[in-house]
């Protein structure tokens, strides 16, 4: 795998404008990302404002309890 093809691969599933928690401004894309058991975080800082807020993904427990397989 290429190294833009690696890159390419990280970013599909990244939320991308965001709108801004206090102003509603789109933020363009996360600041960080953390990934965990059952939930993913995103931290968001807005550039029209300097708000930074943390948003959370919860993903159902059927997709926790059956994990996709590596190949």
């Amino acid at each position: 795998m290429t190294k833009a093809n690696l890159i390419a691969a990280h970013t599909v599933g990244i939320p991308r404008h965001n709108p801004c928690a206090q102003c509603g401004t789109p933020i363009a894309q996360p600041d960080w990302i953390e990934p965990g058991e059952g939930r993913v975080s995103y931290l968001w800082t807005c550039h029209a404002c300097n708000y930074r807020f943390e948003a959370v993904a919860i993903f159902a427990q059927e997709a926790i309890e059956h994990p996709p397989l590596a190949a």
